[in-house]
C-alpha cells in the first residue's frame, strides 16, 4: 500500500525508516522486502496498533528513548467498513484508529 511505498522510497533515499506495524509477521516481511529492494540494513520494524492509545504510547515512549531525532512521521493507518466495535479503553474502534490514534501520536512525538 502506501505506507510501504513511502517507506521504500524513504529507504531508497538512505533513510533510518521505523515500519510501525500492528502484525509482526505482515510488518517483518516488509522491512525484509525494504532491505531487499534498497540495499538499505536501517529499516526496522516496530509494533504500533493505533486502535489502541496504550500502544500509541508505548511506541512513542520507545521513539523517543530510542531515537536522537524524528524528521518524518508518515500518518499512514486507517480502517474502513468495520462493525460497529469499541476497544477495551471504551472508544469506537474505528475513529480511534483513523484519528485520535495517530492524533496522540502527533502530539507524543512533538516532544
Amino acid at each position: 500500500g502506501i505506507g510501504k511505498c513511502v517507506a521504500m522510497d524513504l529507504a531508497r533515499r538512505n533513510a533510518r525508516t521505523i515500519l510501525a506495524c500492528r502484525s509482526r509477521a505482515r510488518g517483518q516481511a516488509a522491512v525484509e522486502e525494504i532491505r531487499a529492494a534498497t540495499g538499505n540494513p536501517a529499516v526496522l520494524l516496530r509494533l504500533l496498533d493505533t486502535s489502541s492509545l496504550a500502544s500509541v504510547r508505548a511506541f512513542a515512549n520507545a521513539v523517543l528513548r530510542e531515537e536522537p531525532r524524528l524528521d518524518v512521521l508518515v500518518n499512514n493507518a486507517g480502517v474502513t467498513g468495520l462493525p460497529f466495535t469499541i476497544t477495551s479503553e471504551g472508544l469506537e474502534k474505528t475513529f480511534t484508529t483513523n484519528y485520535l490514534g495517530p492524533f496522540l501520536l502527533t502530539n507524543l512525538l512533538l516532544g
